[in-house]
């Protein structure tokens, strides 16, 4: 089969897709939409520098005019702002769920009523919009500690957990007054504030029917330790033992299909990938929030143990008809770092040249997958806040975490950062 795929992004989620999808022998070519320096490499891909990810119609029209089969989107962003809509107007096979279906990423608010409406746990909470600042910052000092968290799409920086005064008064002044997310920032969301161990939990799912994926943990603070800013993920490890077996039956049964279950009911049939952020509880596991696409850099470490050919279950589930009932997986973990560009969650340098990237490209069972990179004259220059995910397999998470460092110690460019402690969380759960 000679079937032509589009991916739209350009991050190292987008690289991953890319990287599985050309595995695939029913793919001849894949497009990616604007894509970046790594993913231009990748075999069978070709990137569209011009074509950005938020420009819904030029997308669409790109698909039908190029007879493209299948179109997965990488980013929240076009999902929130409605290309599944357009594209399946036009009969357009595409992967990811619509407009309405996404708003469970997009708004904290609908998430958290639509939680509370079906029952699945979560923590307690309360919202408040624009004109109750006074009473937002009243509440949230009264309940310390808590986590803030602005209405809308943030990057995955709109989180903010406070445990004094002033820094409620900080979050506040970020989200609802300087507007730092801009419109996501018109309401919040005050949250109870757990104690457990986070875990993210993803399925592939036609609406009726789910797919569990490996379960995976995330890193989102920027230092070693979980201190500093919160980022779009320093670093990802699968499968995270956090996760057990019986956990994952819970899990399924509890939130996954009470969600479907609820999304069908409210006339929202959910397609796709559904990323649920858990805080595993003494009294359970619960929802700290849902997610509409694929996890970066949870991404990443998962496509290097799938074995199982991505494609006609991702276009099964466009097609609203997932038959397929498991992925078949490798034994062993694999772990991705996040490097950085100095400076990264705030401002930050690009242009910097980086070195080493030969070298890693000859070791066994490690990949380097690209997120803000581009190419000039030859040499590779960053291009983002978070520029690459060296990502590796071992038999365990031991072995996966030392090749992975190995990786990471011979990339360089100047002002580089990464954490040095991802995977110690499995490490010390396993000992």
């Amino acid at each position: 089969m000679n079937m032509k795929v589009m991916v739209i992004g350009s991050g190292g989620r987008e690289d991953a897709l890319v990287w599985k999808i050309s595995q695939s022998p029913l793919v001849s070519q894949i497009f990616c939409a604007p894509g970046n320096a790594g993913i231009s490499i990748r075999p069978k891909a070709k990137c569209l520098p011009n074509l950005k990810a938020t420009d819904l119609r030029a997308l669409r029209d790109f698909a039908r005019e190029n007879k493209i089969d299948l179109t997965v989107v990488g980013p929240e962003s076009p999902l929130a702002a409605g290309i599944v809509d357009e594209f399946e107007k036009e009969n357009l096979k595409i992967f990811g769920p619509k407009k309405e279906a996404a708003q469970i990423e997009g708004s904290k608010v609908f998430a958290k009523n639509f939680l509370k409406k079906y029952k699945i746990p979560t923590p307690s909470f309360t919202i408040f919009d624009i004109k109750g600042i006074a009473e937002a910052e009243k509440y949230a000092k009264t309940n310390l500690p808590c986590v803030i968290k602005a209405d809308g799409l943030a990057g995955g920086k709109g989180v903010i957990p406070c445990f004094n005064e002033n820094e409620v008064l900080a979050a506040i002044e970020k989200i609802m007054i300087k507007k730092e997310f801009g419109d996501s920032g018109n309401r919040v969301v005050i949250e109870e504030f757990l104690k457990g161990e986070e875990a993210t939990f993803k399925v592939l799912t036609d609406g009726e029917r789910a797919i569990p994926l490996l379960p995976t943990q995330d890193h989102k603070p920027v230092f070693d330790g979980d201190r500093g800013q919160n980022t779009g993920g320093m670093g990802a490890y699968v499968p995270a033992p956090v996760i057990t077996k019986e956990l994952e039956i819970e899990v399924m049964e509890t939130i996954i299909g009470l969600t479907l279950k609820g999304m069908k009911e409210e006339g929202k049939l959910y397609k796709g990938v559904l990323y649920v952020g858990l805080m595993i509880t003494p009294q359970g596991p619960k929802v700290l929030e849902f997610n509409c696409r694929f996890g970066d850099p949870e991404l990443q470490p998962i496509v290097l143990l799938m074995k199982s050919d991505i494609v006609p279950i991702l276009m099964a589930i466009s097609q609203g008809q997932l038959t397929k009932e498991k992925i078949i997986w490798e034994k062993g973990a694999a772990v991705c770092v996040v490097m950085t560009s100095a400076g990264y969650p705030g401002k930050y340098q690009t242009e910097k040249e980086i070195q080493g990237l030969r070298e890693v490209a000859e070791m066994e069972d490690v990949v380097v997958f690209h997120a803000g990179t581009r190419e000039e004259n030859g040499k590779i220059l960053t291009a983002g806040g978070r520029v690459l995910g060296p990502t590796a397999k071992g038999k365990d998470i031991g072995q996966a975490i030392d090749r992975v460092y190995e990786a990471v110690e011979k990339i360089t460019w100047d002002g580089e950062h990464h954490r040095t402690d991802i995977g110690q969380k499995a490490l010390k759960k396993l000992c």
